[in-house]
């Protein structure tokens, strides 16, 4: 009797503890997101991205992305951009599928990529071989600073980024 009520106290401190544990997990730091929208013809926008935080850096100095260097545009996990048709992106023409949307920022520009390797992380295995679509598009600058990068897909196929004080749009019909 006194070995069962000895395993049971034993049992129920390390329950305890597994339950403090799981109770102290934090938000990861840059948290999973997504946009979406369907346009008025049907296309079915959605995007699958990871949110980081300015956290009082400097983008480009101290935060990605670099000026000149591909980004995964997000963190973890290459963002997933993914369309049900086959769509035109600010008149270049983009298959229906699922693909890794990187970009390069060039200060004033930046240059959007639809990579055919849309699972992997980051952009250490990005290959530009692997490039379906690339599109140029100009930095628009934000009125009020973001803290954590999002993008906003409109029903009109408009789909914008803005983190810190940079972003992009580009239009998807």
């Amino acid at each position: 009797m006194k070995k069962l009520l000895s395993l049971a106290l034993v049992s129920g401190i390390l329950l305890m503890g597994i339950n403090a544990k799981a109770q102290d997990k934090k938000p990861p730091a840059s948290p999973p997101a997504t946009a979406s929208a369907t346009t008025s013809n049907g296309v079915e926008i959605k995007i699958n991205y990871s949110q980081p935080s300015v956290k009082g850096r400097e983008i480009g100095k101290e935060v990605e992305p670099m000026q000149g260097k591909v980004w995964r545009t997000g963190a973890n996990d290459a963002t997933v951009f993914e369309v049900n048709k086959d769509v035109t992106i600010n008149g270049k023409n983009l298959p229906a599928g699922k693909y890794g949307l990187f970009s390069i920022w060039n200060g004033d520009t930046w240059t959007i990529i639809f990579n055919k390797t849309w699972k992997q992380w980051g952009a250490f295995n990005y290959k530009d071989a692997d490039d379906i679509l690339r599109v140029d598009v100009p930095n628009v600058a934000q009125q009020t600073p973001s803290e954590k990068m999002t993008f906003t897909v409109g029903t009109d196929g408009k789909v914008s980024l803005a983190w810190g004080n940079v972003g992009f749009s580009f239009m998807v019909q």
